[in-house]
């Protein structure tokens, strides 16, 4: 008597084959896939300070299937009780389009909502991107973390004397 794995296994482990095979590939590009919620995820580094939190992405691309989860991160934080965000992206050489349009509408929503988004660090490649994409004179941006926070500290005064 020969045993045989039914089509039912045998399509299951063909699927669990590539998508063992797919994540290895991307373990390469540093992009992530969860077996247990079968979802990509992006690395970010969270820091939280007593008035702001920075959002260190911690991936060389920010690729367009990214944006959700990067809004998706944004809002957590923003719930959480954050309200002021700083989203480093000193490690990012590349952005895709539709990022650059989400971080300036995350922008928009951020000083309606009176709180402050900045984006700091910016490296050459990403800010030359951005600013071909028309899409880097809406954002509020800094060079380095220290200005951000100034930058925070100082609209959350304008918005006290303001009230």
């Amino acid at each position: 008597m020969q045993l045989s794995a039914g089509p039912e296994i045998s399509n299951r482990l063909t699927i669990q084959y590539h998508l063992t095979r797919y994540s290895m590939l991307l373990h390469h590009a540093k992009i992530h896939f969860d077996h247990h919620t079968n979802c990509f995820f992006m690395h970010v580094k969270i820091d939280t300070k007593e008035r702001f939190d920075v959002i260190r992405v911690m991936e060389p691309t920010i690729s367009a299937n990214m944006s959700e989860e990067l809004r998706e991160y944004l809002t957590q934080r923003r719930d959480a009780g954050a309200g002021n965000l700083i989203l480093d992206l000193s490690s990012v050489t590349t952005i895709d389009a539709s990022i650059g349009r989400l971080l300036a509408a995350e922008q928009q929503q951020s000083y309606e909502m009176q709180q402050s988004f900045v984006i700091c660090c910016l490296t050459p490649d990403a800010e030359a991107f951005l600013d071909a994409q028309e899409v880097l004179e809406l954002l509020n941006h800094t060079p380095t973390e220290s200005e951000a926070w100034d930058i925070v500290q100082m609209e959350e005064i304008e918005r006290e004397l303001l009230g």
